[in-house]
């Protein structure tokens, strides 16, 4: 049995068919990970450095090595991240569109309650009043823009990171291996 190395992900399993996802309807090198296996790869993946270099193990029962669907797993994990990773990148674009469409109705809230409040302290220069209310019509400007802004400095960092983890495991070499032990459930 090779020696476990930092980065190496190992996945213990009877059948090759227990890694992929059974309900998705294309042939087995067209079909995705199965969700939990996906996950486990992922977490053990988010424990590894980034300068380190990822490696996935599949360990199979030696009359399982060789066959067609163990051998087509490493083009399996590749082609599933890379999808992880695209899916990511539209998702990214996504929130980048909807970002700069919440920022322009933002500053043109922002824009509006400004007009409107310094008309009212200018239509009455002296009343409390409309000193309330253009402090409350400037606060309403600035929460308008609480989305966009929000968007722009912190909801996109996880998708990134995402999207970098998935590159990273699709790059990563998928060995299959006879296991020497059985499976623990």
């Amino acid at each position: 049995m090779p020696r476990r190395r930092k980065g190496q992900i190992d996945l213990r399993v009877d059948d090759p068919q227990q890694l992929l996802d059974m309900l998705d309807p294309f042939p087995f090198r067209e079909r995705g990970l199965d969700r939990e296996v996906d996950d486990y790869v992922r977490e053990h993946a988010l424990d590894v450095p980034p300068d380190t270099s990822l490696a996935i193990i599949v360990h199979l029962p030696s009359a399982q090595v060789e066959g067609p669907l163990a051998q087509g797993l490493p083009a399996v994990f590749r082609q599933h991240f890379q999808n992880r990773a695209e899916r990511g990148s539209r998702e990214l674009t996504r929130l980048f569109a909807e970002g700069r469409k919440a920022l322009a109705i933002g500053v043109l809230v922002l824009g509006l309650c400004l007009l409107v409040g310094q008309s009212l302290v200018n239509l009455f220069p002296y009343s409390r009043l409309a000193s309330v209310v253009m402090e409350g019509l400037v606060i309403l400007g600035w929460v308008a823009n609480w989305r966009p802004m929000e968007i722009f400095l912190f909801d996109w960092w996880p998708l990134v990171q995402e999207r970098r983890l998935c590159r990273r495991l699709a790059q990563a070499p998928v060995t299959v291996i006879a296991q020497t032990r059985p499976p623990s459930d």
